[in-house]
């Protein structure tokens, strides 16, 4: 069974970073298929930002219980959407007949200690012509205290986050973003080298860098970034309609 923890603080700092969720929202909102599976669901911040009226159902998988509770609460507090729903455990805890259309890891396959066991397990449940939408710390080169602080085991680049994707899946994304953001990373890993970055700092970054990013970025080919972002599709076997 997988093991996902949270350490630290870091959800309640960039559950406030709004340009950056917007930016990300833009690039995957048109592979939400109408049955998501959202694995790692936290505060709830990405359901909110993510979850429409176009989804039929969207799972909230979360491992921790307390944060199972809270997500339960903003339901039925109508702080999430009504169509959203919560449960406590991990992708090995799902039903065999559990399927979706699209099942997304938005900052947290680096939490994961197993990452390829785990995306074979989850893309189980993943229906024919289905969408693994994936945002992660993109660079083990950038790895710093903050990162080790907050229970990340690593960092992607292209080559390794395409090899722990399961081989029925073809590749339909696959970018870096977050090229001023970038900047900024290396100095904290050469210079300041926090463990947690200040709530100025995440302001900063989310109000200035954010903005400058998604102008430069795509000048760039979004080759570079500190954070990559991909979107597979599950292969549809012969004389199967969806």
């Amino acid at each position: 069974m997988s093991n996902l923890s949270y350490q630290g603080s870091e959800l309640e700092l960039f559950e406030k970073a709004e340009n950056w969720k917007a930016y990300y929202q833009n690039l995957i909102k048109d592979y939400l298929g109408r049955e998501v599976l959202e694995v790692g669901a936290g505060m709830g911040a990405t359901t909110r930002m993510l979850c429409s009226q176009k989804q039929t159902r969207w799972l909230c998988l979360e491992p921790d219980p307390a944060m199972g509770d809270r997500l339960k609460s903003l339901i039925a507090n109508h702080e999430l959407p009504s169509n959203s729903q919560v449960k406590v455990g991990v992708v090995a805890d799902l039903q065999p007949e559990e399927t979706f259309d699209t099942i997304i890891y938005i900052d947290v396959l680096e939490h994961i200690d197993n990452d390829r066991e785990e995306l074979k397990t989850s893309c189980s449940h993943l229906n024919p012509g289905g969408f693994l939408v994936v945002l992660s710390p993109a660079h083990q080169s950038l790895y710093t205290p903050f990162d080790e602080a907050i229970g990340h085991h690593r960092r992607y680049n292209k080559h390794t986050l395409s090899a722990v994707i399961p081989e029925s899946l073809e590749r339909i994304e696959l970018k870096y973003l977050d090229s001023v953001g970038a900047i900024a990373s290396l100095g904290n890993r050469f210079v300041l080298k926090s463990n947690l970055p200040s709530a100025r700092q995440l302001a900063v970054w989310d109000k200035l860098m954010i903005p400058l990013s998604r102008v430069v970025d795509p000048l760039l080919g979004y080759r570079a970034g500190k954070s990559i972002i991909g979107v597979w599709r599950k292969s549809i076997p012969p004389g199967i309609a969806v």
